[in-house]
């Protein structure tokens, strides 16, 4: 374990498909960790520092402890409470021998469990199931990973005289289909130790806020560093049309601003540009629907923010994918944001994690957040 002066402690695992705390010999051999969650997938980094064995190889391949396709879990503990930062597998090694005794270093690159579900494609048809359905089919095939699915019902029950849902590609890019027609996200979220629900629905915009964030408030700072933008263009509105069954005739869809819900902005930003959802034409007025809701709730945030955290003042893991509260940033940047994504870098003795943040518009919903 790596630890700093306070008490925060790396965890790290390793195996084939159930993970075990790592040896001796690999934990002294660890120099950095790095783990990204959020934004376009989650993945991690470690370097280690290698020797050679007495049959001049390096002693970390003769073990075959991080070999590629084994299992990571990487964690830390605040006290004596474990987080699961990451849960994945090994896809990449970087070697950089030396002439220099002890300066050789192994760098082992990877990615979440997404990773093994986009390992071989598939041929597969499900009739009259709603994609909520599909979904947890698909991953109650990986249950010896700890997946458990967590899926939002969809509305759209296709009719096998109509439609059948198809399957041509990885059960990850097929899910990942699945979630962008329905407006929904897909990932995969460690729980504990070797545990992880797969999650597939809406942003996830109801949780419980994370404790704040806060800028300029004397010893109640926790920030190194925050800087916000605000793009007017991010927003995109949508129109269409779709036919009317019984009739033949096409009917306009209302035009629809942007979705999310439940709304982070007291002043949304306006919708300047406008798209046409020209796939509805040809869709029945559910399927219409739901096309035009996902693709409004499909657009970027208008705000958002970057910044870096104090780990130590902050005290907490903070959690791609869930809220956080602002505050110390002026009344229209303070409030509610979803985080998209953070990145965590450890080394003996030093923690920090750098973020990113968003959401619709200015100005808080709320008139105080947790701290």
């Amino acid at each position: 374990m790596l630890t700093d002066l306070l008490g925060i402690r790396l965890i790290l695992l390793l195996g084939d498909v159930v993970p075990l705390p790592a040896s001796l010999a690999v934990m002294d051999a660890l120099d950095t960790v790095q783990v990204t969650t959020g934004g376009d997938g989650d993945g991690f980094q470690i370097t280690f520092k290698l020797t050679r064995t007495p049959l001049l190889d390096f002693d970390l391949f003769q073990s075959g402890a991080v070999a590629p396709m084994k299992r990571v879990v990487i964690g830390v503990a605040f006290g004596i409470v474990p987080e699961v930062l990451i849960d994945g597998v090994i896809t990449h090694h970087q070697i950089q021998p030396s002439n220099e005794p002890g300066l050789a270093t192994l760098t082992v690159s990877g990615r979440d469990l997404k990773t093994v579900l986009d390992l071989e494609e598939k041929n597969a048809q499900y009739p009259n199931q709603p994609d909520f359905i599909i979904f947890s089919q698909v991953i109650a095939g990986y249950g010896q990973y700890g997946l458990i699915p967590v899926p939002t019902p969809t509305v759209d029950i296709p009719i096998e005289l109509e439609r059948v849902p198809r399957q041509q590609e990885t059960d990850l890019a097929f899910v990942q289909r699945l979630a962008q027609r329905n407006g929904f996200v897909f990932y995969i979220e460690p729980v504990t130790l070797g545990v992880n629900t797969a999650y597939f629905g809406p942003e996830n915009r109801l949780s419980l806020p994370q404790p704040a964030l806060t800028l300029d408030m004397g010893a109640a700072t926790n920030l190194k560093s925050l800087s916000f933008q605000y793009d007017a263009l991010a927003p995109v509105g949508t129109t269409g049309t779709f036919v009317e069954p019984f009739f033949k005739t096409a009917l306009p869809i209302p035009q629809l601003p942007t979705l999310k819900v439940p709304p982070l902005a007291l002043k949304p930003a306006p919708v300047y540009r406008t798209t046409i959802t020209r796939e509805t034409a040809n869709q029945n007025p559910v399927k219409a629907g739901v096309t035009a809701l996902a693709q409004s709730m499909n657009t970027p945030d208008a705000v958002t923010a970057s910044g870096e955290l104090d780990a130590t003042r902050y005290g907490h893991v903070l959690r791609a994918r869930k809220l956080v509260g602002v505050r110390g940033a002026g009344l229209s940047y303070d409030g509610l944001y979803y985080v998209k994504g953070v990145s965590h870098s450890m080394s003996r003795g030093t923690y920090s994690q750098s973020f990113t943040l968003s959401r619709e518009g200015t100005g808080p919903t709320l008139p105080v957040v947790m701290f």
